[in-house]
């Protein structure tokens, strides 16, 4: 798999057939290897290893519903009292983040509320404070840890 600019992390990957898979700290199974998969996995042990979010406070390809259709976040981070913190879209490295998929992100945002957004495919990371009183966006510097996220 292609290195990524968040940092390595101790992972299991097996043979399974023609498949790759990787043993999901937080599903606790192992799950097929994709390209896109491999940033998600790296994004999760970023925010547990080096941000300090609660592996009990994460969820990965949890359900909504958008426009009367099922959709599946990426990733959703929350808070102690299980309110969304941080949403993130993951795309494989080859995928650039461009304003669609911002746009896909921000749209899935509207039903689940997370104050802030995150944007990555493991090379790129864009992340955003929603306002959503005002409508606006605030890009961030850097991805917050959990404690600057649930203070502000």
């Amino acid at each position: 798999m292609q290195e990524l600019s968040l940092p390595p992390f101790a992972y299991k990957v097996t043979q399974s057939g023609e498949n790759l898979l990787i043993w999901d700290i937080l599903r606790r199974k192992q799950v097929v290897l994709t390209p896109e998969e491999w940033v998600r996995q790296h994004v999760v042990h970023y925010l547990i290893d080096h941000l300090g979010y609660p592996k009990s406070l994460l969820s990965l390809e949890r359900g909504h519903a958008y426009n009367q259709r099922q959709k599946r976040t990426d990733l959703c981070a929350f808070d102690a009292a299980g309110k969304p913190l941080l949403l993130v879209e993951c795309k494989r490295p080859s995928v650039p983040i461009t304003a669609a998929v911002a746009h896909q992100a921000a749209t899935y945002n509207l039903t689940i509320g997370a104050p802030l957004l995150l944007l990555t495919n493991g090379l790129e990371h864009y992340c955003w404070r929603v306002n959503f009183a005002t409508r606006t966006n605030e890009r961030l510097a850097a991805i917050p840890s959990y404690a600057d996220a649930v203070r502000a």
